[in-house]
């Protein structure tokens, strides 16, 4: 190449991430090129190729920049593809035996699949080629000395050279990821946008209070050092490329390598990292390694509510603090999150008054749960998920002392006056069940069921734990609202009840079909032992919608502990056992149950009744578990039984059975083979889930029915009295 085209401006287009595109241009052009137009994840933009160069090196926002070499209108057709690749002079890009591979974006009525758009695009510079008598290049899609880039949208077709190779946010230092890491360029953006380059150069503090791998850190102190992010890149596109000049690019990056040993001793600029978890400081360390900035940062096992000025730093130093925390996109993370943002709130606002937060969340409803007004916002992308970056000029402290000392527990931001109404109605439904609970001993029961519309849940307590289902809110409601009280709930709920913020599980309950409630949420394995009665049961509070113990039927299971001793017991969907496990037990008086049958198609759940059963220390040759159809088992058993439990769900259509259940339409049968397998004299307890169920008449002229539904509810459930409904059935003695 001439020096004529050395200085010559070229066509060039830089992507980057949705969001960014704004950023990289001022980045662009602050390297010397000139903005053309921005459009979706990119910027068109004029530079020679030294500005190329140099902005492959020095582009922290950018993923890639191409060499333009065609732009066409009116490209549909794959042969108009052809045609324009063929157009152009190949042999002054691709070296004789250079492989290559072609990238193709975007999509026509007639280009269906990017697959096909790179086969067009080569077979174009393939004839090309063999027109001006060189030999056809061979294609290598995973590691090509030489990328093109096609781009179709809209008719419009752009071809060039990638100058890149790997994307640029790549920058070579971070093999240990940790948890959910941000993207290179991503993380440099945030932290052009909260102003970091200007604070560093003035010698601003940096605080990440949950650093994770270290990107931020490690993003900043590149920047803070004068580092060109791509400085340890050891190979770029532009190195297969046949108009490449090697002494350029060489000059450029002596220059960069000069200019960060320069960087680094003369920043004045102090970093610092802390997390909870050791193998994200761990992970933090060694990435910094790799970036040639370890002695820049300084990282620290704490956690946010350890959160304090470092003590290296000056009394009137400023800065800013900036973190990428959780979002809760798994709702179960959600009430451990709460509190996380309120402790970052309440110490940054102890430990850092007059610094800037800078807070990039994809729930900005947790971001208020710090306490602190958000100035600015920016939207951006992580990944799939809409995200924003919240920066907060944290509160002077007026004259009062930076931080108090570090074992006073700083302050939470106020409840809100609906926060404060829902913790007022905990409390008095802890008080009206205070006395019952003392009576009975109980320590698994629901204290709150959608008392207050505005507040949609179900909270139940289980010992230490605490399990909180939201009903789904009608689409009449703004779903922020809804999250805001959601939010609000689950930072009341551990104040309230005194327990820990990680022992509250959360869910959210939509109408189910059949067995989805069974269906696992998540795969923790997670079990806990607690204790109904005289029984100890196994419950899940974090893998499946419910938790293996309805608590509506603990009168239910009590009855049959009371009705079951010296008899034998049948339970038809007997799901985790715990009615099984009650009638085995029985009363202290009496002893439980001779044996029993318990019935199920779940293998989860039948091995769940297992281990129920062998926690309870019964004899599993008395206490059978069997895995079938109840109906198909039911038709087939021989067997007949004093005291029979049928609790069926509202509907079923599992594969593992025939057909499907209906509890309304299908309960007379169940019940009349049920009764077939019920001794003479003997029980049928049979329960279901409907909320509008009636039993037909015809069951109520063959046997003797009696509607307990009434009866069978603890004070903790006297709020809907039609959550279940219970009937004991009877033979008619014959005359």
């Amino acid at each position: 190449m001439s020096d004529e085209q050395l200085t010559d401006s070229m066509a060039f287009f830089a992507t980057c991430p949705k969001g960014l595109e704004t950023l990289l241009a001022t980045e662009l052009e602050g390297l010397g090129g000139t903005t053309t137009k921005t459009t979706v994840a990119g910027v068109h933009f004029q530079a020679t190729l030294e500005v190329g160069y140099r902005a492959c090196l020095w582009s922290r926002l950018a993923n890639r920049f191409i060499l333009c070499l065609a732009r066409e209108e009116g490209v549909e057709r794959p042969e108009q593809v052809k045609d324009v690749a063929q157009s152009l002079d190949w042999h002054d890009h691709l070296r004789p035996g250079t492989t290559m591979a072609v990238d193709f974006h975007g999509l026509s009525d007639h280009i269906r699949h990017t697959r096909f758009g790179a086969q067009v695009v080569k077979d174009g510079v393939v004839d090309s080629l063999r027109a001006a008598g060189r030999a056809r290049p061979d294609i290598d899609p995973r590691h090509p000395d030489l990328r093109l880039y096609a781009h179709l949208h809209r008719g419009r077709l752009m071809l060039g050279i990638d100058l890149s190779g790997d994307s640029l946010h790549k920058r070579g230092y971070r093999r240990e990821l940790g948890h959910a890491p941000l993207k290179e360029n991503l993380a440099a953006a945030l932290l052009v946008r909260a102003d970091w380059p200007e604070r560093a150069k003035a010698g601003e503090a940096l605080i990440d209070p949950m650093c994770g791998s270290g990107t931020l850190l490690i993003e900043a102190a590149l920047m803070a050092a004068d580092m060109a992010p791509n400085i340890a890149r050891q190979r770029f596109g532009f190195h297969g490329w046949a108009g490449h000049e090697p002494a350029l690019w060489h000059e450029l990056k002596r220059e960069a390598e000069a200019r960060a040993s320069i960087g680094r001793k003369r920043c004045k600029a102090r970093l610092y990292g802390f997390d909870q978890s050791p193998q994200a400081i761990a992970a933090a360390k060694a990435n910094a390694m790799r970036a040639g900035i370890p002695a820049l940062i300084k990282l620290e096992g704490a956690s946010v509510a350890q959160l304090t000025r470092p003590e290296s730093l000056p009394a009137d130093a400023h800065g800013l603090l900036i973190t990428n925390p959780p979002y809760g996109e798994r709702l179960g993370e959600l009430p451990g999150l709460v509190p996380l943002y309120a402790d970052l709130g309440a110490r940054t606002r102890q430990h850092f008054p007059g610094w800037r937060l800078a807070l990039f969340t994809g729930n900005p409803d947790l971001g208020h749960r710090t306490g602190l007004r958000a100035d600015k916002q920016y939207a951006f992308k992580n990944g799939p998920l809409d995200c924003k970056l919240l920066l907060i000029e944290i509160p002077d402290a007026g004259g009062e002392p930076a931080a108090k000392a570090d074992h006073e527990a700083p302050s939470r931001p106020a409840r809100s006056e609906g926060a404060q109404m829902f913790a007022n109605r905990l409390e008095k439904n802890l008080k009206r069940l205070k006395k019952w609970l003392e009576r009975s001993g109980e320590s698994c029961y629901r204290l709150y069921d959608a008392d207050m519309p505005e507040y949609a849940l179900a909270i139940d307590v289980y010992g230490d734990r605490v399990h909180v289902q939201e009903y789904a809110p009608p689409k009449s409601i703004d779903p922020s609202q809804a999250q805001r009280r959601l939010l609000d709930a689950l930072g009341v709920i551990p104040d309230v009840l005194g327990v820990k913020a990680e022992h509250v599980h959360f869910k959210q309950r939509e109408r189910q079909a059949g067995k989805a409630q069974y269906q696992k949420q998540a795969t923790s394995g997670e079990r806990y032992q607690v204790r109904e009665g005289r029984a100890k049961l196994w419950v899940n509070l974090r893998d499946y919608l419910d938790t293996g113990l309805f608590l509506d039927h603990r009168p239910v299971r009590r009855m049959l502990a009371e009705m079951a001793p010296g008899k034998r017991f049948l339970n038809l969907f007997c799901y985790t056992g715990a009615a099984t496990v009650q009638a085995a037990l029985g009363t202290e008086q009496q002893g439980g149950a001779s044996d029993s049958v318990s019935v199920d198609l779940s293998n989860t759940y039948l091995d769940w009744a297992r281990d129920n059963i062998a926690l309870n220390r019964l004899d599993p040759s008395r206490h059978r578990v069997v895995r079938d159809d109840c109906l198909h088992w039911l038709e087939t058993a021989g067997s007949e039984f004093d005291l029979i439990f049928l609790d069926p769900p509202t509907f079923s259509n599992s594969k593992r059975m025939e057909g499907t259940l209906d509890i309304q339409r299908d309960h007379i049968r169940l019940v009349e083979l049920a009764m077939a397998r019920l001794a003479p004299g003997g029980t049928l307890v049979f329960s279901n889930n409907q909320r509008r169920f009636k039993l037909d008449d015809a069951l109520v002229e063959r046997y003797v029915v009696e509607d307990i539904s009434a009866k069978t509810f603890d004070p903790d459930f006297t709020r809907r009295p039609n959550l279940h409904h219970c009937f004991l059935i009877r033979h008619r003695e014959a005359t």
